[in-house]
């Protein structure tokens, strides 16, 4: 699944890893019931209704997107502990040399995970990649129930007020 990146990014969505259909369509956060596309217009860093296929017009916003996994699967609960581990290692790597302001990592459990941060919750944290702050935002998938999409777009645009300063 090719990243949608360029260096210097206001902010780099990181979601877990490419679910089937965005494997299939090369568009990420591309199966119908994911909030990721109406929550990111929700809270101001789109003006308008972005589809997966459009994925590259975020570039011109100062966004980009990338997965901690590279292995597309049905569910992230198939990742396994060391996929994690090794997909942050990666993550850092990518993010020393693009050095976006912020990384937004979609998903606490994958960041936790991918970071063996066990407390980390939703929002800004104290860890830094080089000069990169990181975020972690709620997981868009249709799955995440505790969160509606009205208030994961309030989650987002807590990052988008941050990432404008």
């Amino acid at each position: 699944m090719p990243d949608v990146v360029a260096d210097g990014l206001r902010v780099l969505f990181c979601g877990i890893n490419p679910g089937l259909m965005t494997a299939a369509t090369g568009h990420h956060f591309a199966r119908p019931g994911n909030r990721f596309w109406p929550v990111l217009h929700l809270s101001g860093f789109t003006p308008r209704l972005m589809k997966p296929a459009e994925q590259r017009e975020l570039l011109s916003y100062g966004l980009g997107i990338t997965n901690v996994v590279a292995r597309a699967s049905a569910r992230a609960d198939e990742l396994s502990a060391e996929e994690y581990r090794e997909g942050g290692r990666l993550l850092a790597r990518k993010v020393t040399a693009l050095e976006p302001r912020w990384l937004a990592v979609v998903g606490v459990t994958a960041y936790r995970a991918a970071f063996e941060d066990r407390k980390a919750a939703v929002g800004p944290q104290e860890r830094r990649i080089g000069e990169t702050r990181v975020w972690v935002l709620p997981n868009p998938s249709g799955l995440n129930a505790h969160w509606t999409t009205e208030t994961m777009a309030q989650e987002y645009a807590r990052l988008r007020a941050a990432a404008q300063d």
